[in-house]
């Protein structure tokens, strides 16, 4: 008789065995692949927009993805890092809030051999091995085309004010040095004004109200990082009694939707494409880590310049 019963709690828990293992497979009997992604925060269209590619190409794969909103702070997004470690999940998609102060929680995902999917913003570490991948948008390009048009815009004279994204952030950087590149051999345009709006609309309005109080009509342009500042700025221009897009040009990067409509209104001159539709793309790096095939430590995504000439034309198409 306990002979009997041993029998029977040994086929018991394998049964159950098998019912928890069924449970954490999808279609295929393959093992449901579990992702965390680090996300800067909302702080724009252009992140929400990175948000939902990245959360809709992992609902279409049956990927179980963990999220969390970093809120702009890199320490929530260190936080996170280790909240994934604990959840052993298989892989890391991070979109880096700074460049700096990456290598000690990174070198604990490494041991944990959890490979990360750099999006949107590249790191800078001594050791490239703590990441496997990065797929950004070529930011010093987006800044050096940026001022090639403004130059042109110009005729190579005047006074612009810069609104930076977010200090430390690599897209503020890049950006910064491909703009201060590409007007160098205009030695007539001259940034007077340049200070940090954090990649928002209303930091980007409040850097912009105070540019205008100190330097009034002697600012022939803008040059935003993002869309968001630009827009926020355009704002600060109109309350100011001045006309964006004439008074004062504005060149922005990102070619969000609403820059698009403001092109099309006259209130913006031109934008830069940076695509943040990454979601098909860092899945598909983490899939090919993950079988174990190789993938280039950078991938350049391919963007384009958008001014009043052809924004309409192109706004029907917009996805973000």
């Amino acid at each position: 008789m306990q002979r009997l019963n041993s029998i029977l709690l040994v086929c018991l828990f394998a049964l159950i065995g098998c019912r928890k293992k069924d449970a954490d497979t999808s279609g295929g009997g393959a093992k449901k692949l579990v992702v965390g992604f680090s996300q800067i925060g909302a702080e724009s269209a252009w992140r929400s927009a990175e948000t939902d590619s990245i959360r809709m190409e992992a609902e279409k794969r049956g990927i179980d993805l963990k999220m969390s909103d970093g809120q702009q702070k890199q320490e929530n997004q260190i936080k996170a890092l280790r909240t994934f470690l604990a959840q052993k999940v298989d892989a890391i998609i991070l979109a880096p809030v700074v460049e700096t102060g990456w290598e000690p929680v990174l070198r604990q995902v490494k041991r944990a051999k959890s490979p990360v999917v750099l999006v949107d913003r590249g790191i800078n570490v001594t050791d490239d091995s703590l990441y496997s991948t990065l797929i950004a948008s070529d930011f010093v390009q987006e800044g050096r085309m940026a001022a090639e048009w403004l130059a042109k815009k110009l005729n190579g004279k005047g006074n612009i004010v810069e609104l930076q994204g977010t200090t430390g952030a690599a897209p503020a950087i890049d950006r910064k040095k491909g703009f201060e590149e590409g007007i160098a051999k205009n030695p007539r345009l001259k940034i007077i004004k340049s200070q940090s709006g954090d990649f928002t609309r209303a930091k980007g309005k409040e850097v912009m109200e105070a540019f205008l109080k100190a330097e009034g009509k002697n600012i022939q342009a803008v040059y935003a990082h993002n869309d968001d500042m630009a827009l926020g700025a355009i704002q600060a221009i109109e309350e100011a009694g001045l006309k964006p897009g004439g008074d004062i040009i504005v060149v922005s990067i990102d070619g969000v939707k609403d820059a698009f409509v403001a092109m099309t209104q006259g209130k913006l001159n031109c934008s830069v494409e940076c695509n943040p539709l990454l979601g098909p793309a860092a899945f598909d790096a983490v899939e090919a880590i993950r079988s174990g095939k190789s993938v280039p430590k950078k991938t350049i995504v391919k963007d384009e310049l958008y001014d009043q000439t052809n924004a309409q034309a192109a706004l029907p198409n917009r996805k973000y």
